[in-house]
């Protein structure tokens, strides 16, 4: 089962909010525009949503991380994410089957919530009954 599956069928029964993949543009400032892999925006914020993009930060933005996008998805977007008050970001490393969950503490700054392998499940607060078996996503 792959992410997208996963939290899309979650979304169907549990209609939280919205899941976007791919070729949508994420505007997080006048300079700053983004096309993560997956973009998730609860009900509540669903006002940040336009025909043509998303203006302003998500509640989750997911990046799959490859050997080509690493230091850009770990270094500049996760600054930028940061930067710009996204909720949570998700690397998911597809070469090293692991991912890292970041999550803004009460400062405003990324932690890590999740640093979590296959064997692992991964759970976040926006998705309260929702847990993804990792050996499955990296089968």
């Amino acid at each position: 089962m792959c992410l997208i599956v996963a939290l899309g069928t979650y979304l169907r029964e549990q209609p939280l909010g919205q899941l976007y993949f791919a070729l949508l543009d994420v505007v997080l400032s006048q300079y700053d525009v983004v096309e993560p892999d997956l973009i998730y925006i609860t009900n509540d914020r669903r006002g940040i949503i336009t025909e043509k993009n998303i203006q302003g930060a998500p509640d989750l933005i997911i990046e799959i991380v490859s050997d080509s996008t690493r230091h850009y998805d770990e270094a500049i977007k996760h600054a930028l994410y940061e930067r710009t008050a996204v909720g949570e970001y998700w690397l998911v490393d597809s070469v090293h089957d692991c991912v890292r969950v970041f999550r803004r503490n009460t400062a405003g700054r990324y932690e890590i919530a999740a640093n979590l392998s296959r064997n692992e499940t991964l759970t976040s607060p926006l998705f309260p009954t929702l847990e993804i078996a990792l050996d499955e996503i990296f089968a």
